[in-house]
């Protein structure tokens, strides 16, 4: 079960890391080609995107509205098994508070993401 684990935290991890956090188009879409199902759901609270084009867009758009030093970081390894993963996270300013924090919730096909429910937490 660990070795599953240690998977999913890989994946998990670098969704955050070479997709959300990847400001570069082509290296974004190259990152989630390799992570993603061809035709991946992403859900979000207000929005449901489908493919990964879509997906890149929204990281993309999301990454340009908050400016260049926001980054979001894992708050601990990502827990799962059975095809399903869960990584939470925090975002911010590069060593500025943190602005929001939430987890990323994954089902994992054939060790690619095919959905993935973006959940944010309330305000503290």
């Amino acid at each position: 079960m660990s070795h599953l684990s240690a998977d999913y935290d890989d994946l998990l991890r670098s969704n955050l890391n070479r997709v959300f956090n990847e400001r570069d188009p082509a290296k974004r879409a190259d990152a989630i080609a390799e992570l993603f199902v061809e035709a991946p759901v992403m859900f979000e609270p207000t929005n449901v995107i489908q493919g990964r084009a879509e997906i890149s867009r929204v990281a993309g758009e999301l990454l340009e509205q908050f400016g260049p030093d926001f980054t979001f970081v894992p708050s601990g390894p990502a827990v799962g098994h059975h095809g399903l993963a869960h990584l939470a996270w925090q975002a911010g300013p590069n060593g500025g508070p943190v602005a929001v924090t939430g987890a990323d919730v994954a089902e994992i096909v054939d060790g690619r993401i095919a959905r993935l429910w973006v959940l944010l937490n309330g305000a503290a």
